[in-house]
Order: structure tokens, then sequence, then C-alpha cells
């Protein structure tokens, strides 16, 4: 089932985090923030909207690297429930997909719920002095394949804020739900 994310106060401060990646490292948000800024993404190994956008988001996440911004993904899903999102296959996937940023499991959760992540892909896009200035998608794509002529959402959202300007427009991410631990 499609989820929408929810919208978030743009200009709070991005949360700290420790978590444990797929490169066999733990990273902090000091680690992976960039000098002019960082995306966090939530992702998840099975979702169709995730392995849909998959490779134009790495490809996206090497470009904004290249300028200066920091990037991880973090993978939330209750691994237990569902085995696909596991850390071995967390593994896998990015190195199937030669992800060029941390690949973060968040097996408590605590960072998805402190971020406000609701959907798989979710993208939180911040300035270099970490405040949340991108609340939105990749691009207009979901499970389809998008046109040559698609606007990259989040690159132009991030290139305008290392800019000093308000992204012009930012559409809620649209992906499968969280997959919550039961309470």
């Amino acid at each position: 089932m499609a989820a929408t994310a929810a919208s978030t106060v743009l200009g709070t401060s991005a949360p700290d985090f420790r978590l444990p990646a797929t490169d066999g490292k733990t990273y902090a948000l000091n680690e992976i923030a960039g000098p002019k800024g960082t995306v966090i993404v939530f992702i998840c190994n099975h979702c169709p909207y995730v392995k849909a956008v998959i490779d134009r988001l790495v490809a996206d996440a090497r470009n904004l690297i290249a300028e200066g911004i920091g990037f991880a993904a973090v993978c939330s899903n209750d691994a237990e429930a569902y085995p696909d999102d596991s850390f071995d296959n967390m593994q896998r996937f990015a190195s199937a997909h030669a992800f060029p940023f941390p690949y973060l499991h968040d097996g408590s959760q605590s960072v998805a719920r402190v971020y406000g992540a609701v959907c798989t892909p979710d993208f939180f896009g911040y300035d270099a002095d970490r405040k949340l200035r991108y609340r939105g998608r990749l691009d207009e794509g979901r499970t389809a394949p998008i046109s040559s002529t698609a606007r990259r959402e989040l690159v132009e959202a991030m290139r305008a804020i290392v800019a000093g300007k308000a992204p012009s427009e930012q559409v809620p991410s649209v992906g499968c739900s969280i997959k919550w631990k039961a309470a």
C-alpha cells in the first residue's frame, strides 16, 4: 500500500544518530554530513517504489556527493517481519547497485521515528548548517519509467539550497510505508 510522506517543519535541525552500515563501519551524522549540505533518504530493499528509482537515486547521489553534499540511506523496516530487508540483504542490495554512500541499518527504528520518516523512499535535504530545507521526492517517478525530460527534483532542490535559495517546489514522496515493529 502506498504511503505519502507527511509534512515536516522546515528549518528544524537534523537529528543526530549513530548507525551500523553495510560497509562494516558505523556512522554518525557528523561523518556523513557534507560541507554544503546533506541528504538522508529512508529506503528498503523490497519496496517497488525504491526498486523503480534506485538507479536514478544512485546517479543523483553521485552528482550531489561530487558537489559537496553528504548522502546516506537508512533502512528502518522490521527485518523480522520483512526478511528481504535484513542486514545481509541490505549488503547485497547496496553492492548490486554500487551505492556511493553509506547504507545504514536502523534496527531499533528510532532514527526513522525522530526524523518523521513515513515511506520508502523518503528524502530529507539539509543545508550546510544541518537545517531541513527540503522534504520531497527524487523526481516524478513512481513505479513506471519516467520521461527523459523529467525534472531531477532532489538535485535541483539541493543545488538551490547550496545557493542559499529555497527549493522551488516540494512534492511529498510516495512509496511503501515504513514497516514498523509491533508495539
